[in-house]
C-alpha cells in the first residue's frame, strides 16, 4: 500500500483494501476542487509561518490551480489503488511540482484536509441551492399575483372549508421559501468556521496560523477546538441536509396539492402536455409523473437525512472511519435537491389554472364563517350566530351574502402582502449574490501568485 498516505510498504489483503476503499474513488472526484483549493491555502500558510519557502509555496499552488480546473472539467482521475482523493492529489501534485509536492502534508492530518474540503464544497452548494430557492419564490410570487383573485375552495380535512384564492394558495409556498431563506443564513453561519488545523483532532505541534489560512478561503473565523472539528463530522452535513429536508416539506404540500387539483374530479389545475407521461397500455392517459417523482424526491430526502444522522451518531468523540459512509448520501441528497428546485421552477409557471371549475366549487357552503360574522357585526353574540347559520344549512335557507367580509389585512384574500414578499425575496437575493462575492474573491486570492 505505497500508494496510498498511509501505507509504509507492507501488503494490505486486497478484499480489506477494497472493503475500506469503498466508493471513495468516485465520491471523492466531487471533492478533488475543493481538496485543491484548501491545499493551495494551507500551502500559503506553510510560507507565511517559515515552514516553507515562498517559491516553493508558489511551486505548490500553480499545480494545485491546474488539478484543481482539471477537477473541475472531470479529467482528474482517482485509481483505485490510490484509496481517495487525497492520495491521488498529493501523487498527481508531487507528478506535477516535484520535490515542493512531498511537503504540503505537513501540518495536516487527512481527517482536517476532508473536513476543509467537505466544508467547502458544502458552503458552495448551499449558496446552490439558495440561489435556486430565490428563483422558486420568485415564480410562486408571479403566480400568486397573476391568480390573486381567482377563487379557489379552501379545504380541511379535505372538505370545503371557506373561500380562498390561487392567490392565496401560491403565496403560501413563496411565503415558506422565504421563511427558509431566512433560516438559510443561519446554516451558512455553522459553516463560515474554517477546521484546517486540527490535524487528527489534536492539534500540531508546530507554529501554524489557522486564522491567516482562514481568512485565506473566506471563512469568517476558525472552529476553534481541534476536537470539535472532528465532533462535527456528519453535524454540518445533517444541518445542510435538515434544511433541505424543511424545504421538502413544503414543496410537498404543493406537490400533493395540484396532484388533487389536477384530478379529473376536481379539474383546478392543468399540466401541460411538456411536463406528462403517458401510458404504456392506456391511450388517454397523461400521468403527473413529474409531480409524483418530485414527491418521492421529498420523502427520499429525508431518508437521506436519517441515514446521515445514523451513520455519525452513537459515536465517542474524535475521529472514526465511520464517517468516510457519510460522503456518497450527502453529495446525492444535494444533487437530488438541486434537481428538485430546477423542475419546480420550471413547472410553477406554466402550471394552468382552471378557473371555471374551481369556481363551480366555490359553492355558498363556503361563506358560513363570513355569515356567522356578518350577524355579529349586526349585534349577535357569535355563539348565538353561529348556531343559527347551521341551522339555516340544515334546513336549506342558507343564503349568505358572498361579497360581505372581505380580508384586506396583510395576509387575507384581499391583501397578499406581495410587495412585503417580494422586499424579503430582494434581500435574500442580495444576502446570496454579496455572499458568494465574497467567497469568489477569497478564492481569487487564493490562486494569485
Amino acid at each position: 500500500m505505497a500508494d496510498t498516505l498511509w501505507g509504509k510498504g507492507t501488503p494490505l489483503d486486497a478484499a480489506i483494501h477494497r472493503f475500506t476503499v469503498g466508493n471513495d474513488p468516485v465520491t471523492d472526484l466531487a471533492l478533488a476542487p475543493h481538496d485543491a483549493l484548501g491545499s493551495a491555502a494551507h500551502a500559503r500558510m506553510l510560507a507565511h509561518v517559515g515552514l516553507l519557502r515562498d517559491d516553493e509555496a508558489k511551486t505548490l499552488v500553480a499545480a494545485l490551480k491546474v488539478l484543481h480546473d482539471e477537477a473541475r472539467a472531470g479529467a482528474f482521475v482517482i485509481r483505485p489503488e490510490q484509496e481517495d482523493g487525497h492520495t491521488a492529489l498529493e501523487a498527481a501534485l508531487v507528478e506535477r511540482a516535484g520535490e515542493p509536492g512531498k511537503r504540503i502534508h505537513l501540518g495536516r492530518s487527512r481527517n482536517d484536509q476532508v473536513q476543509l474540503a467537505m466544508r467547502l464544497l458544502l458552503r458552495e452548494e448551499v449558496l446552490a441551492l439558495g440561489a435556486r430557492a430565490v428563483e422558486l419564490a420568485g415564480t410562486f410570487l408571479d403566480f400568486a399575483q397573476a391568480h390573486a383573485a381567482v377563487a379557489l375552495p379552501g379545504y380541511t380535512h379535505l372538505r370545503r372549508a371557506m373561500p380562498s384564492t390561487f392567490g392565496l394558495w401560491g403565496m403560501a409556498f413563496a411565503e415558506g421559501l422565504l421563511e427558509e431563506l431566512e433560516a438559510l443564513r443561519g446554516v451558512w453561519a455553522r459553516l463560515d468556521r474554517c477546521p484546517l488545523g486540527a490535524a487528527a483532532g489534536f492539534g500540531v505541534p508546530l507554529p501554524i496560523d489557522r486564522e491567516y489560512v482562514a481568512s485565506l478561503l473566506g471563512f469568517s473565523r476558525v472552529q476553534r477546538s481541534p476536537i470539535d472539528v472532528q465532533n462535527g463530522r456528519g453535524r454540518h452535513e445533517a444541518a445542510v441536509l435538515g434544511w433541505a429536508c424543511s424545504v421538502a416539506g413544503t414543496l410537498e404540500k404543493w406537490l400533493w396539492d395540484v396532484q388533487l387539483y389536477s384530478m379529473d374530479e376536481f379539474g383546478f389545475l392543468a399540466l401541460p402536455d411538456a411536463f406528462t407521461t403517458g401510458s404504456s397500455i392506456m391511450p388517454q392517459k397523461k400521468n403527473p409523473d413529474v409531480v409524483e417523482l418530485a414527491r418521492a424526491r421529498c420523502r427520499e430526502l429525508r431518508g437521506i437525512a436519517h441515514q446521515v444522522e445514523a451513520v455519525a451518531g452513537g459515536l465517542p468523540s474524535s475521529y472514526h472511519r465511520d464517517f468516510q459512509l457519510l460522503k456518497s448520501p450527502t453529495l446525492a441528497a444535494l444533487t437530488s435537491m438541486k434537481d428538485l428546485l430546477d423542475v419546480l421552477a420550471r413547472l410553477v409557471p406554466v402550471l394552468q389554472v382552471k378557473a371555471e371549475a374551481a369556481a363551480r366549487a366555490s359553492d355558498d357552503s363556503l361563506y358560513a364563517a363570513h355569515h356567522a360574522y356578518a350577524l355579529v357585526a349586526r349585534g349577535l353574540p357569535f355563539r348565538d350566530a353561529y348556531r343559527q347559520v347551521g341551522r339555516e344549512i340544515a334546513d336549506g335557507t342558507f343564503h349568505p351574502d358572498r361579497g360581505a367580509l372581505t380580508a384586506t389585512h396583510l395576509g387575507g384574500a384581499g391583501n397578499l402582502g406581495l410587495p412585503q414578499a417580494r422586499e424579503e425575496l430582494a434581500a435574500a437575493r442580495a444576502w446570496l449574490d454579496d455572499t458568494h462575492r465574497a467567497v469568489a474573491s477569497a478564492t481569487a486570492r487564493v490562486w494569485a501568485l
